[in-house]
Parts: structure tokens; sequence; C-alpha cells
């Protein structure tokens, strides 16, 4: 293993712990793992790190990478950087250290889609498609010259969960293909066409606010953009806050004002367009 090039992984989250694995199946020689502490509100994914220290990888918890870290990176001597949704900005000067290479895993067809949160911008949207795109890393945010890249259908009954555990599973089947590549030198770079690219920002839970007169589709999107494990599209009724977990656009269109509930058995709401037919929700308490 220690005539292979040295990998510095930078990861979290599922699709980070996933990476993470495939390049110990593979052998990779990982030198070290930077990602976070577990954090009990989100134990929906696998932990990188306890995966990391299973087997006996040298891992770091930063919450934001030092000068104590860049120079710990220093003395590590990476040849590879790899980063999978690491939520912190890694520097130009730590990307420099990497002779073969620093490369980034973004969870769409980048150039679309750039920026936080894809998997839940794709889903609000409407798309029909998606991907995960494997791209250098340079100062701008997921601009680098791209190195695989895998589409992923979006069916209409995706969840964030769901597309996550999809989009997961291509940047695995990148990571078997491309990584070798990386080691050999033998990369084809393609640069990406900005004049198309797409930018979100990061979500909120008060972005899951329903706005009722809009089409019932969009709502739908809404609602399985930020379902569990996520906090939910939610609306304000009687003093209460009703988050809505999982529903389905109607055929039928009752004639009322958008908003207004026509049915509490089966739970229907109007919406500009359809109706839409509410199978699981949760009442709670406006936090004053």
């Amino acid at each position: 293993m220690e005539s292979r090039p040295k990998l510095l992984f930078f990861g979290f989250s599922m699709t980070g712990a996933a990476v993470l694995e495939e390049l110990i199946k593979m052998g990779a020689n990982i030198i070290g793992v930077y990602t976070y502490e577990d954090n009990p509100k989100e134990n929906w994914f696998p932990s990188v790190k306890l995966l990391a220290q299973k087997h006996n990888i040298p891992t770091y918890t930063p919450e934001k990478l030092t000068e104590e870290d860049v120079q710990n990176i220093k003395s590590l001597a990476p040849d590879i950087i790899l980063s999978v949704y690491y939520r912190s900005l890694i520097s130009d000067e730590i990307l420099k250290l990497a002779p073969f290479g620093a490369f980034n895993m973004h969870g769409s067809l980048l150039p679309k889609y750039r920026g936080r949160a894809p998997i839940n911008w794709v889903l609000v949207k409407g798309e029909k498609e998606t991907g995960a795109t494997l791209h250098y890393m340079v100062a701008k945010a997921d601009a680098g010259d791209i190195v695989g890249q895998k589409v992923v259908p979006i069916d209409n009954e995706d969840t964030a969960l769901t597309l996550t555990k999809k989009v997961t599973a291509a940047a695995c089947e990148i990571i078997k293909e491309v990584y070798p590549l990386i080691e050999t030198k033998n990369l084809k770079p393609r640069k990406q066409d900005m004049s198309v690219s797409t930018y979100f920002g990061r979500r909120t839970p008060a972005d899951g606010l329903i706005n009722w007169n809009t089409e019932a589709q969009t709502i739908y999107n809404l609602i399985r953009a930020v379902t569990r494990p996520f906090p939910g599209a939610f609306f304000e009724e009687g003093g209460k806050k009703i988050i809505i977990w999982r529903a389905k656009v109607l055929p039928t269109k009752t004639q009322a004002e958008p908003g207004k509930t026509v049915s509490k058995n089966p739970y229907i709401i109007t919406t500009a367009t359809n109706d839409l037919e509410i199978s699981d929700f949760e009442v709670q308490e406006i936090q004053k």
C-alpha cells in the first residue's frame, strides 16, 4: 500500500461514508481522514469518523480548519486530496499541497446546481435527472474541470433521502472508475461550461413554508425535497404549525380558495391547481 500515492480524505454524511468505504475496499493508501464529530441530531447516515477509526486511519475532527491543521497536513504530505461532502472551506494553501491534484465530489450534474444542498434543490425545482460529479477543486466553488460524472434519473416519488442514496451509489461508481486514473495520472478532464451554470445557496427550515397559491406539483416537490430526515414543509393554521411529511397530487380540483382544508378524512387541501391529499403530517406548537 505504501507504494501507492498517499490520499488525504475530507468527508462527511452518507456519501462521504460510502465513498470512504469504497476507497478502503480498493486498498487506497489513506493517510488520514478529516471529518466532524458525530451529531445525535444527524443520525440518519453512517459515521465517517467511526469508519475511519475502525480501519485505524488517523482521524481529525476540527469544526474549522486552522493553521495547526495546515501544518499537520503539510507533515502528512498527501499526494491526493479528495473531499466528499466536507462542510468547511479547504484553503488554496492546502489544495496546493497535493501534487496529483485535489478533487471534490458534488451531488449534481455540474455545472448545474453548484453550491449548497443540490439534492434538495433539484427536487424543489422539479428536475427529472441529477447526478454526481467529480471535479478538480479550485478557488471558485464547484467550478473546476470535471474528471467523472454520472447521471441519476429522478422519479416523481423520490424524496431527498431516496435521491441521496441514488446519488451516493453514483458517486461510488465514479470513484471505482476514476480513482485508479488519478493515481496513475491518466485523467482526461473537461472544462465546465459556466455559461449554463446555476448556483443555489444553503436552505434553512424556514424555506419549508408552503405557499398554497402555487401549483399542486410545486408544493408536492417542496414536501418531498424537505421531508424526513430534513425539517419538513409546513404551514400555520389555528395557531399551530402543521408539518407535511407525505402527500400526493390528486386529479381533482375543489372549487375553494387555495389553502382551504376541504376534507379531514382523507386530509385534502386545495392549491392553485389540483387538490393535495396529505397522508403523513405532524402538528406542533408554534415556538414564540
